[in-house]
């Protein structure tokens, strides 16, 4: 990646990193195109690959970039000292919602990745490809798993919201005027009820 990109002013970045992640996010690697990269981003072809030399280039630039952010921001997100499951849940969908004020389709890129099937994107981003997911489970291993039956019931929870915050994005992101705030609210609607029903057994 060429380091003159951070040179650019910050609007530009960030345009030509969301196209980039709503079209890798929607398509994959091997289906993501860079015309559409390029239509998304408001920029010209060689822009784009006076920045990042190629396709590759630019899947492993937006990986690095992505990941180091949002687990910069889930760590900041969730307080240290919390116990509670369904709080530390809350949290880390608000660091969610604030990754994605800023970048729409982040936490989206990033699910893609895990289910990313090309071995030209994964021998790319081999060396750092769990660091998300190593964030999300720390985050979560500080919760006091005393209201479930066993290990087993939390980490099916943990799919079931999972699952959900992600059909929710989908859902909410049809939506031409997106708003994180309101994507926040539903899930922790979600959250309350989930609670609600692990608690009352």
């Amino acid at each position: 990646m060429n380091e003159k990109f951070y040179d650019l002013k910050k609007e530009k970045q960030d345009r030509m990193i969301n196209g980039a992640l709503k079209v890798f996010a929607l398509n994959g690697y091997k289906h993501a195109s860079t015309d559409d990269i390029i239509v998304e981003a408001g920029i010209s072809k060689g822009l784009l690959f006076h920045y990042f030399e190629s396709k590759i280039g630019l899947y492993e630039f937006l990986f690095d970039y992505a990941s180091r952010f949002a687990v910069v921001q889930l760590k900041s997100g969730v307080r240290k000292d919390e116990k509670d499951y369904f709080e530390i849940q809350s949290q880390i969908a608000s660091a969610e919602a604030d990754l994605e004020g800023q970048y729409p389709y982040i936490t989206m890129f990033l699910d893609s990745v895990a289910r990313e099937t090309s071995e030209e994107a994964l021998s790319s981003i081999s060396s750092s490809r769990s660091m998300v997911d190593e964030c999300y489970s720390a985050l979560l291993s500080q919760a006091d798993l005393s209201a479930f039956a066993s290990t087993d019931d939390s980490d099916k929870m943990s799919q079931i919201i999972s699952y959900t915050k992600q059909g929710l994005l989908r859902a909410h992101l049809e939506d031409e005027a997106f708003d994180p705030k309101d994507l926040l609210s539903e899930i922790n609607n979600v959250l309350h009820f989930l609670k609600s029903l692990t608690i009352s057994r």
